[in-house]
C-alpha cells in the first residue's frame, strides 16, 4: 500500500549533527534529512549533483570564489564537482536530494562521515 510520510517527523530520527538518515527514494535520487551544526569539510562529489533545502535555520555554503547564504524555504543545487564546505552557526535542519552513489563526503574522510549503512539506520 502506498502511504504518506511527514517530512517534519522524519528529523526525529536524526540524533546526530551531520548524520544523514534516508526517508526516501526517487528512481536513483535519495531524499535524507540531517540536523547540521558547525561545519562538515571541505569536499566534492565528482560524479554528482547535489541539492540542499533548507526546512529550518540558516545554512551557508562556501566555495572557493564565493559563499551562498541560505534561509529556510531556499534550496541550492551543488554541479558535480565543486568544492564545497556547508557551515551552519546554529542547528539547522537540511533535505538532501542526490544520487545513491554520493559519498557523504566525497573523498575525504572524516569522524563526521557517514557510510550508506549509516544513513539507513
Amino acid at each position: 500500500m502506498i502511504a504518506s510520510q511527514n517530512l517534519l517527523a522524519a528529523f526525529e530520527r536524526v540524533t546526530e549533527h551531520w548524520s544523514p538518515k534516508i526517508v526516501g527514494r526517487v528512481n536513483d535520487q535519495l531524499l535524507k534529512v540531517a540536523k547540521v551544526k558547525g561545519q562538515l569539510v571541505w569536499h566534492a562529489h565528482e560524479n554528482e549533483d547535489e541539492l540542499f533545502y533548507i526546512v529550518k535555520g540558516r545554512l551557508r555554503i562556501e566555495f572557493e570564489d564565493h559563499v551562498v547564504e541560505l534561509a529556510e524555504g531556499d534550496f541550492l543545487t551543488i554541479p558535480k564537482g565543486i568544492r564545497h564546505n556547508p557551515v551552519a552557526e546554529e542547528e539547522c535542519w537540511i533535505v538532501l536530494i542526490e544520487p545513491e552513489s554520493t559519498k557523504h563526503t566525497g573523498e575525504e574522510v572524516t569522524p563526521l562521515t557517514r557510510s550508506l549503512a549509516d544513513q539507513m539506520s
